[in-house]
Parts: C-alpha cells; structure tokens; sequence
C-alpha cells in the first residue's frame, strides 16, 4: 500500500484547495498512513469488493481502499473536496485511480440507482461524527447489496452500535443496526491521527449483514416498536408501548403474544424479541399500518 498521505502532504494538499475542516459538515482528516492501513486491513477487502466510501475528504482512506478493493465509490457532499479527489487520486495511486468513482452527492440522500455500477458490496469509511448513525442505517436500509463493512465513528457511537441487550448504552442504534448486521468492536483510535484533533476518542465498528430476524413483518413496522420502547425507557414496556398500541392493555396483549413480560424493559430485549411484539401488533396500531 504505497502514496499514503502523511501529515504534510495533508496540510500542503488543504492549503492549496483553500480547504479548513468545518464542524458543520463534521470534517476530521485521517493524516496517519498507520492508521489508513489498520482500518483497510480491519475491513477485510478482497479483489471482489466494491467499496462505498462516505466523507473521502482528502483522499487519505481512499489511496488504502484502492490497491485491495475491486472497485470505490466515494461519496463526497463538499463541492471542492469532490471536485480534487479524482486528481489526488490519479497523482498518488497510479494505475488503481482507474477504479475510483467519485459522487459529489450527500449520503442520506443515496439510491442504490446512484451506486449501481458497479453495486457496493463494502462500507468502509470514517464517517462524520454528527451523521455517522443516520448514514449507516440509511445505506444499509437503501442498498440490499452490501455484505459487510467497517466505520470510524466517535467512541461513544461505536460503543452504542454495537452494545447488546441488558447494556446501559444499549438502544435504539444498537437494535436498528441488529435488525441488518452482527456488529462487533474493532478497536479504539486516538485522537492524534486526525486534523483537527478531536477531543474525543475514536472507535472501529465491524458488521456482517445477515437476512432479516423476521420475513412475515416490515422493518418499518418493528422500527416502530423499538421507537416506542426506547421514547421513554425507564418505563416498563406495557406503559411504554401504551401510546404505539392504542392502550396499555393492548400493550400488554400484544407482548404476551410475542412471549415478552409486560413488565420488562425494551434495554433487555433483543432484535427478534422487538421483531415478535410487531408481528403480534394488535389491528390499529402504528406499526400495523
């Protein structure tokens, strides 16, 4: 893996495009070669991957994704970073710029119409750290191609996406990101690697997709349970999915029918337990709609 970007050619490369790191768009640029090469080998690429990047920057990650992935769609909302990614690229990674695909798009925004050639099957990307939730729910929700994938998010995020029931950060990312993959802890990172430095930790987060808990409900009608659940957590769950089954009784109906005590807590439910209770929804409900 050759042509990474250190912390010089970093700064020299941001000088020269006019470019500061805002907040607004979340903006922390990976300038330590060790640390590209960690996350790229953490994601366990291989010729046949199609990898989707989201929040390139300066091109950092994607000079490591290149030589291993098959191909790279890097997914970029900044005009100007978009726009100098193809000639930092083509600059530093020789003959692999050729398998680069740049989107001036904004992730949440993404179709798999967008990135269908070729489809990703890889989501590899350190993610900004004030949409990493929402933008990996979405792409996973958005393209059904997608096998596996690793993200750098805040610590605190990693650490909620991949908690598992009975957890204190367990919540609603933890079980929505369930719903799709197994997900597991790949590591902390410093805040040394990154300009600006942040002033929080950074952590891995690995998952591989898996089918559905559940075919005979919607996603949308269990992410409507899990919404409800978590609305007010300190509550028991027949209290807490009063509102979302038209009556605590009704609440109590459906969770017994699902085989959950009415007087647990959704902190102690797994994904095909959240996945039970909408099946048994009661008619009128919002997640029978």
């Amino acid at each position: 893996m050759t042509g990474l970007l250190g912390p010089a050619e970093i700064r020299e490369l941001a000088a020269r495009l006019g470019v500061a790191p805002t907040k607004k768009l979340g903006q922390n640029f990976v300038h330590d070669p060790n640390t590209v090469r960690r996350i790229v080998t953490a994601a366990g690429l291989t010729p046949d991957d199609v990898a989707l990047e989201v929040g390139p920057g300066l091109g950092s990650l994607t000079l490591g994704l290149l030589p291993v992935a098959g191909h790279v769609h890097a997914v970029e909302i900044d005009p100007v970073l978009a726009g100098a990614l193809p000639e930092t690229v083509a600059r530093h990674a020789g003959a692999d710029a050729d398998r680069l695909t740049v989107h001036r798009a904004d992730a949440l925004r993404i179709a798999a119409a967008d990135v269908a050639d070729p489809a990703p099957t890889a989501l590899v990307a350190n993610l900004p750290y004030n949409v990493a939730v929402p933008v990996v729910l979405h792409l996973l929700a958005v393209l059904p191609t997608l096998r596996h994938g690793l993200v750098m998010v805040q610590k605190e995020v990693a650490d909620r996406l991949v908690a598992g029931p009975g957890s204190k950060v367990y919540g609603i990312p933890s079980v929505k990101l369930a719903w799709y993959a197994h997900a597991r802890g790949a590591g902390k990172v410093p805040p040394n690697v990154f300009w600006p430095v942040p002033n929080v930790d950074s952590g891995l987060v690995a998952f591989t997709c898996h089918e559905p808990p559940r075919t005979d409900v919607r996603r949308e009608q269990v992410f409507a349970v899990v919404d409800a659940a978590f609305a007010q957590r300190r509550k028991t769950l027949r209290a807490a999915l009063a509102g979302w089954a038209g009556g605590p009784d009704r609440a109590a109906a459906a969770l017994t029918a699902a085989g959950v005590d009415p007087g647990a807590r959704g902190e102690s439910l797994t994904v095909e337990q959240f996945a039970a209770i909408a099946a048994s929804a009661p008619a009128g409900t919002r997640a029978a709609k």
